[in-house]
């Protein structure tokens, strides 16, 4: 009887912590000069009209010329200055931002790195605190820095993007609006000098400007925007509808490239599911902590991390025979879905040179867990 009235009492608590948080709207769009910056000033000016506190915590106009006049009558909050490297540079002013209170902040580059000696190392971790003070925020991202999406971006594009926003950042959003704009268009404005000065323009065509690689941009912004949605809408029918609940556990192994793929894949489609979702490592005799090479050790702290930061829950268990060991953690935590990577890739080596794999298949074919194999 007492902890049912604690889990009530604290139910109650986290309600109320949550109708204290302020809402979050994200323009994405599938690279810079679609418009995210100007359609968040023009409805910065609409929401003034309509007599909404509305203030620009930060905003990044490239010296675009129309972008730049719809700061004209917004009010602005000072940015706090830095001294790094003999330099004086800007930062969104966090504190400024909380103390002012104003109903509406407009940020923009969520992804942006912070300089050193700020509070947070990351834009968007400045923006949590402010959606945690109660204030509603209006934020920008391009689609190439959602973390999960990495991989898929350096494939078009060739670019590793190194400034990333964690996908639960973007699921946390109460509103996603893709700024959409055709591959025609955009280049259009690029080659009217409108996203970037004329000494950038040449090179910016021959790279990520180029026509296809737009196209497959603007095919992966539709598709996270659109997911975004669904996921709303499979959360409201969860809430009066008794759902099955996804349960992914991606298995990995100590090789850097092979996990992050593994993980950023889970990561997709655990966000896609809106469901909980692991990352297992199953150290073997043969790399425990007084065999294991450095450099593995160091891929696997880095890999944690990031997976910890897409959202997933690790799990380290020592065991001479990883099938066995992913097959007892899937039962103890009701997976419904196991991903490993492709069949070249060490994990699933170490898998079929055991005995084992074929009681991983006859165990998953008594059940409803799926095993899906990543490319």
């Amino acid at each position: 009887m007492t902890n049912d009235k604690e889990n009530n009492v604290q139910h109650f608590l986290e309600l109320i912590k949550k109708s204290r948080k302020g809402k979050f709207k994200i323009y994405i769009g599938m690279s810079a000069g679609v418009g995210k910056t100007y359609r968040m000033l023009q409805e910065a000016h609409a929401l003034l009209r309509n007599g909404i506190d509305v203030k620009i915590g930060y905003i990044e106009t490239h010296n675009r010329k129309e972008t730049h006049s719809l700061l004209d009558g917004l009010p602005l909050i000072p940015r706090r200055k830095l001294f790094y490297k003999g330099k004086e540079l800007e930062e969104l002013d966090v504190q400024a931002v909380i103390s002012l209170r104003p109903e509406v902040v407009i940020v923009d580059e969520l992804a942006h790195t912070n300089i050193e000696g700020s509070k947070n190392e990351k834009r968007w971790q400045d923006v949590l605190d402010i959606l945690e003070a109660g204030i509603n925020v209006i934020s920008a991202v391009n689609i190439q820095h959602i973390e999960s999406l990495n991989d898929e971006v350096k494939d078009i594009t060739g670019i590793e993007v190194k400034e990333r926003i964690p996908d639960s950042v973007v699921a946390q959003a109460d509103e996603v609006v893709n700024i959409d704009l055709t591959a025609d268009e955009l280049i259009t404005r690029l080659k009217e000098g409108k996203i970037y000065e004329a000494g950038k323009i040449a090179a910016a065509l021959s790279n990520f400007f180029k026509s296809e690689h737009i196209l497959q941009l603007r095919e992966l912004a539709l598709k996270e925007v659109a997911g975004h949605v669904e996921r709303k809408v499979e959360t409201e029918i969860t809430k009066n509808y008794a759902v099955k609940h996804e349960r992914f556990l991606a298995c990995i192994s100590s090789n850097e490239t092979t996990a992050k793929t593994v993980i950023r894949k889970t990561a997709r489609l655990a966000n896609y599911y809106n469901s909980k979702w692991y990352v297992l490592y199953v150290q073997t005799p043969a790399e425990s902590v007084n065999r294991i090479a450095l450099d593995k050790q160091r891929y696997l702290i880095n890999n944690f991390k990031l997976a910890t930061e897409l959202g997933a829950e690790i799990i380290k268990v020592e065991n001479p025979n990883v099938a066995r060991a992913i097959i007892e953690q899937a039962e103890e935590r009701n997976i419904t879905t196991i991903s490993i990577g492709k069949p070249h890739l060490n994990l699933l080596k170490v898998i079929l040179a055991t005995n084992v794999f074929n009681e991983l298949l006859r165990k998953l074919s008594l059940t409803d867990i799926d095993l899906v194999i990543l490319s």
